[in-house]
Parts: structure tokens; sequence; C-alpha cells
């Protein structure tokens, strides 16, 4: 699934580990994720858009 999580990552100037830390998650993840190979569970996606503060569906495109 493509995302704009690496932009929204770099306009925070948050490093891949120390997003994954405040989201719980590993840098590995991130990193999967970033890449459109890992498909995040619902939760995850939620505390994403949370964290971002913006709605799931202006951060992850079909």
């Amino acid at each position: 699934m493509k995302n704009l999580i690496k932009q929204l990552r770099k306009e925070r100037e948050l490093s891949q580990a120390a997003l994954g830390e405040q989201l719980g998650v590993s840098r590995q993840t991130i990193i999967a994720l970033e890449n459109g190979k890992y498909d995040p569970s619902l939760p995850l996606a939620f505390s994403i858009a949370a964290l971002f503060e913006r709605k799931i569906e202006d951060i992850f495109l079909p």
C-alpha cells in the first residue's frame, strides 16, 4: 500500500527509529511501511494518523 509516511516523517525531522519508538514498533517496521512492503494493522494506522494529525485516508493511498 502506498503511503506518505516517509514524507511526513521527514517534515517532522524524525528518524525511522524515533518514529518507531513513538509508535511502539521497530525501525524495521517503519522501513517496511515506508517501502509499501507492510500494511499496518488498523490500530497502528490510527496511531500513525493521530501522530501526524491527519486522517488515515490522507496518509494511506489505495
